[in-house]
């Protein structure tokens, strides 16, 4: 499959519903590992369609989630999906350099890093990620609300280093989205 660098936000985000569509009812992955494919993003390099920031939880696999191959996506993973210097430097990286017009933020259901937010005091690393998730969601006890919240702050904070607004004209869009682990199906909290 030819991957497209230019690709607008609105078309990498129907891509992304497209292939979830695809994954509701896949057995196995359909994105496109080939042999050729890993030649071909070898020679010409990557040109992934969309950026996508999502948890490190094992049970969420975004090329499989959105049904892409080799060199299609941009993923960049961390617990609880927060953005700090690290992962905005990435998502630039994407944007500025390989052409990205969409980023994704996708949070999921039964997150343990938003759980441990709610209910524990962890200490040492794991407390920069909680950190940063109760900046999210205050004092919001339910799981599935909270997750939204954290989202949609990460969401927030990644359109200011990108200095995306809404009714942007620059063509470059950021959505969050929330997978469900139950069922498979990305729900998308705004359209590009």
């Amino acid at each position: 499959m030819e991957h497209n660098s230019e690709m607008s936000a609105r078309s990498a985000l129907e891509r992304l519903k497209n292939g979830n569509a695809a994954y509701l009812s896949a057995d196995s992955s359909i994105g496109d590992i080939s042999p050729s494919v890993r030649q071909k993003t070898c020679e010409e390099g990557q040109k992934p369609y969309a950026v996508v920031i999502t948890c490190s939880d094992s049970r969420v696999i975004p090329e499989s989630v959105f049904s892409a191959g080799i060199g299609e996506l941009f993923v960049i993973r961390v617990a609880g999906n927060v953005m700090d210097r690290t992962q905005l430097g990435s998502v630039i990286y994407a944007v500025s350099h390989l052409g990205c017009r969409l980023a994704v933020v996708v949070g999921h259901t039964h997150c343990g890093a938003v759980h441990a937010a709610i209910h524990d005091e962890p200490d040492g690393y794991v407390k920069f990620l909680t950190d940063e998730i109760r900046l999210a969601i205050s004092d919001e006890k339910d799981e599935n609300k909270a997750c939204r919240l954290n989202v949609e702050r990460s969401v927030r904070v990644t359109k200011e280093a990108l200095g995306v607004s809404d009714g942007d004209e620059s063509g470059l869009s950021v959505v969050g989205a929330i997978y469900n682990i139950d069922s498979g199906k990305v729900d998308f909290l705004s359209e590009a």
